[in-house]
Order: structure tokens, then sequence, then C-alpha cells
């Protein structure tokens, strides 16, 4: 009977370690970068160096004004590959999957990346890309050259923004 019972035990034990290395496991979660991490994302290597809050870009009359505010980040972007690449345009990403496009125009934004962005092999794109959204916690989603793969790069709430001056009356 001892025995009958030890096999029995024996069994059930093989069948359920079969059965959970058989079993799919839950996905893993998306892994998500820290800013100053090289990215690779197919051919493509982005590194986040800073953001920067702008109530403005400009000053004057000629000064455009943001919507929310303008949000500037820092990167590069360099092409591992052989051939020459479009560089996808970047998302924000905010905490409750909201996503936000970059904007097309760079008027005022210092060394501006441009919206179109070719980048030839071994070459290294560097600059700044803007965003008008709220301030709040962003993850920046950067792709592959051809926009299949994605990862995100997380950027940490800063409130070390840019204020314009107050002008001074003479």
């Amino acid at each position: 009977m001892h025995t009958l019972q030890s096999s029995l035990a024996g069994a059930a034990f093989v069948c359920l370690a079969a059965s959970v290395a058989c079993s799919p496991g839950a996905p893993p979660e998306a892994q998500v970068h820290r800013m100053g991490e090289r990215v690779s994302v197919g051919s493509l290597v982005y590194n986040v160096f800073e953001d920067q809050w702008k109530a403005q870009l400009g000053q004057g009359a000629d000064a455009r004004v943001p919507k929310d505010r303008f949000f500037l980040i820092r990167l590069s972007v360099v092409n591992g590959g052989s051939t020459e690449f479009m560089v996808p345009t970047l998302t924000l990403v905010d905490d409750t999957g909201q996503t936000y496009p970059e904007l097309p125009d760079g008027d005022g934004v210092p060394d501006w990346t441009g919206y179109l962005r070719r980048v030839k092999p071994a070459e290294t794109l560097k600059g700044n890309v803007v965003f008008d959204v709220a301030p709040k916690h962003y993850r920046l989603r950067v792709a592959d050259e051809n926009s299949q793969i994605s990862r995100d790069i997380d950027i940490p709430l800063n409130f070390a923004s840019d204020t314009p001056d107050i002008p001074v009356q003479q």
C-alpha cells in the first residue's frame, strides 16, 4: 500500500512539473529603459540625454506659445545598419497610455533634429525633438527603421524648466 501511494505521489509530481514546464508563461512586461541608456531598436540606437520644459520658444513678438508647454528632449540616434534609414517620428506616452506625437514644426527649437530625418550608415543624428504637452511623467517611444518594433525610454518628471525673463522697464 505504501509503495502504491509513493508511486501515485511521484506520478502526480511528474505530471505537475510537466504541465508547468509546458504551459505558456506570463508574457514578459515591456522593458522600459532609463534616460542615458543606449537603446537598440533594429538598426537604430537611441540615447536620450536630457529634457527641458519651455513656456515659450523665442522672445518678444516672435515668441511661439504652446497650447500646454513645450517639452524638448535632447537625444542622439546612431544608424548601426549598412544602408541609409529614415528615423521614425517619436511619440510620448503618459501613465494612462495616451500618446502624443512630436511636433513637425521646429521654429524656435534650439538644435532641432528636423521632422524628416535621414541617417547614413554609422552616422549619428543629434539634437532636440519637441512636443506640446502638459507637464507630467512620460515615456518616449522610439522605433526601428521600419516602425515595427518599439521601445520606451522613461523620462522622469523634472520641473527644471526654462521660464521666460520678465522684461525690465527702463
